[in-house]
Order: structure tokens, then C-alpha cells, then sequence
């Protein structure tokens, strides 16, 4: 039997959403883009469909090794006007422990846990009349993801899309773009590559980007929205050149998996001065129950106790940590991790969260 025949068909309003709280993701395919470059796309474990924000991230849990996995953050590349699958596209670094791992062992039908999607760096959150998009390599995810969703619910938007990368070989969706400019006449597009190998045929621009560099590829840069993403490096330099230009920085955005700033400790003093009591933390999954010194975190405290709580970033941005508080009080200083809805369902981040009286952690 042909086993893609028997799969009953469901409209996508017979569907719920996917949850990183119940469900795994799938491997589909694994597709290589650039040397060291791979897509890969999943599903939903269950029937369930996408529901995210273009530009958006997920946290994979990795297992690397028997008993051990790290996680790894990765900006979404696809659209979430394609709903029925998802897909990152990472680059494996010669140092790579969890990207290197995808690359060698995962494939179609395997499984992986995952946890997001999150944050803010989207042109949903900041739209603009006309959008200049700038990367660098890997960086170049958010901007396909928000480029795929406008080619299919706004293929009229006004967008020049400006790509860096080391040769041309290494231009990762280069084809894909080429041909979304044919169907959106607004699209226009710019490649700059380091240097050209003898046998690579390029007539575009080569170097480093630069502020003249930008403003031949788009001479109204000062009136568009600016999202920027690549090596924190890379980011600077761009950063810095349109500040020096006097840009209004109110419509520049970059990506960054570190937070804006660090998470604002609890201080250990109460107001009154005196220094704060040890509080005991009850994990109800692990049947443990701790001491939590002052100022020490819930996470701290688990991995104290031998509690497994997975953490990514552990500064309150990637929002892996997030568990549920079955009762007392934390404070808690995130840099974006977790939805108000979240926090009002009860959950926290383990990373950043600190009790201020005796809690209860589904953990």
C-alpha cells in the first residue's frame, strides 16, 4: 500500500496548534544549501499545525550523546504562511557540538524535542513602509523567513534585501530569492562577497560591506526599516555606520541571541536591611526538596539538587527553562523568554527566577 495514500487529509481548522509543552517535532528532510549549510524541516509529531511569527526562533534539545544533549538556538526559516511543516537552516562551525550532530546523524523520522517559538525580531512587530534587510551567512534565516511570509500574503512590499557572505558558492537561498524577484517587483536584491575564486563567475560587488556599499543598493536606505542580522561583528559595524550617518535608530533592529542586558539580580538584602532567609524549593516531579540560599536561582538550585532543567541562553531570552510554578513567589527578571499568558498560566524561567518565600516546581 501506498503509505502517503492512507494519510487522512485535515483542513487546517480541523487542526491544533503544535505545543512545545506536549509535542516533539519530526525530521522530514535534511537539504544542503552551502558548504557546511543544511535545511532541515519537521513536522509535528501529532496533527498539528505552526503557529509563529516570520523571523522567530526555536530551542532544539540535541542528543549528542548517550545520556547527554545541549541545546541550540535557531532562527526559523521558513514561513508561517506554509503552516503544515517548519525548517531551520544552520551552518556547522568547525567547533560545532549540536550542529555537527544534526549534520551526521539526524534524518527523515527521527525525532526532536523542541522548545519556542520566540522572539520580537520580526517585521510584524516593527513594520515599516519599506524594509532593507541586511545579513551575514547564517544570518541571512530571519530575513528568508520574513521575505517568504511578504511573498506570499504581500508579494507587492517594497524590500531591498542585502546578502554578505565569504564567495559566491556560500550565498545560501540564492537561487529562491533570485526567483521570488521575478513575481515581487519591489524586490531587489544585492550580493557582496569577500573575494572570488578563479573558476566563480560574478560581476557584483566584492569587499566588506560599507556605508557606500549601502547606499548603492539602496540610495533611500535612510527611509526604510533596517532589520540586521549576522556575527555580533558584523551587526557592530552596520550598527555603528548608520548611527555615524545620523539614521533613526528607532528603525533599526538586530538579532542576537544575548540579551539587551543582563537579567537584574535579586538583591540579597530585604528593605529593611536585613539579609534574606534561605528558602527551600519542593521539585514535585523529582520528589526533592532544597534549600535555596539568597539571591540563588531555581535553576542553580536544581542542578544543586541534581534536578534536570534544560537551559539554553540561561539569561531569560531563549525561554527554554520555563516550568511551572505550583505555588509561592519568585521574582523574576527576563529578557523576553516568556508570554504574559505564560506567566499568567503560572510558568517562569528557571534561570532568572528567584523565590522570595518557600515554592513549589513542577520539575
Amino acid at each position: 500500500m501506498n503509505m502517503a495514500l492512507s494519510v487522512r487529509h485535515q483542513h487546517l481548522d480541523e487542526m491544533k496548534p503544535w505545543s512545545d509543552r506536549q509535542h516533539l517535532l519530526e525530521c522530514l528532510s535534511a537539504t544542503p544549501e552551502a558548504p557546511d549549510v543544511m535545511t532541515f524541516t519537521f513536522r509535528s509529531d501529532k496533527d498539528n499545525w505552526f503557529r509563529y511569527l516570520p523571523g522567530q526562533f526555536v530551542t532544539l534539545e540535541i542528543p549528542v550523546g548517550p545520556e547527554q544533549s545541549v541545546m541550540r538556538t535557531y532562527t526559523l526559516s521558513s514561513t508561517p504562511s506554509r503552516p503544515f511543516s517548519i525548517a531551520v537552516t544552520v551552518k556547522a562551525q568547525a567547533s560545532s557540538i549540536g550542529t555537527r550532530w544534526m549534520f551526521e546523524n539526524l534524518k527523515p523520522g527521527m525525532r526532536i524535542r523542541a522548545f519556542g517559538p520566540l522572539g520580537d525580531f520580526t517585521h510584524i512587530r516593527h513594520p515599516g513602509e519599506k524594509y532593507l534587510l541586511v545579513s551575514a551567512g547564517s544570518g541571512i534565516t530571519p530575513m528568508m523567513s520574513m521575505t517568504r511570509y511578504m511573498a506570499d500574503t504581500a508579494p507587492m512590499s517594497d524590500i531591498t534585501f542585502i546578502n554578505c557572505s565569504r564567495g559566491p558558492s556560500e550565498i545560501i537561498f540564492r537561487s529562491e530569492l533570485e526567483y521570488l524577484a521575478r513575481f515581487m517587483p519591489n524586490l531587489n536584491l544585492g550580493f557582496i562577497v569577500e573575494a572570488c575564486g578563479r573558476t566563480d563567475l560574478w560581476s557584483g560587488l566584492k569587499g566588506r560591506i560599507d556605508k557606500a556599499k549601502i547606499a548603492l543598493l539602496a540610495p533611500d536606505f535612510m527611509d526604510r526599516t533596517i532589520f540586521c542580522c549576522g556575527p555580533e561583528v558584523f551587526m557592530d559595524s552596520v550598527r555603528s555606520m548608520l548611527e555615524a550617518h545620523g539614521f533613526d535608530m528607532e528603525r533599526y533592529h538586530q538579532e542576537s541571541f544575548q540579551p539587551a542586558q543582563a537579567p537584574t539580580p535579586l538583591a540579597e538584602v530585604s528593605d529593611d536591611g536585613a539579609a534574606q532567609a534561605a528558602t527551600s524549593i519542593r521539585f514535585t516531579m523529582a520528589g526533592k526538596e532544597v534549600s535555596c540560599p539568597s539571591g540563588q536561582t531555581i535553576l542553580q538550585a536544581a542542578r544543586g539538587a541534581g534536578v534536570r532543567i534544560g537551559a539554553a541562553c540561561e539569561s531569560g531570552l531563549c525561554g527554554t527553562c520555563r516550568v511551572m510554578k505550583l505555588s509561592g513567589e519568585v521574582e523574576m527578571n527576563h529578557n523576553g523568554g516568556i508570554l504574559d499568558d505564560e506567566i499568567d498560566e503560572g510558568y517562569i524561567l528557571a534561570c532568572c527566577s528567584r523565590p522570595k518565600s518557600n515554592v513549589e516546581i513542577e520539575a
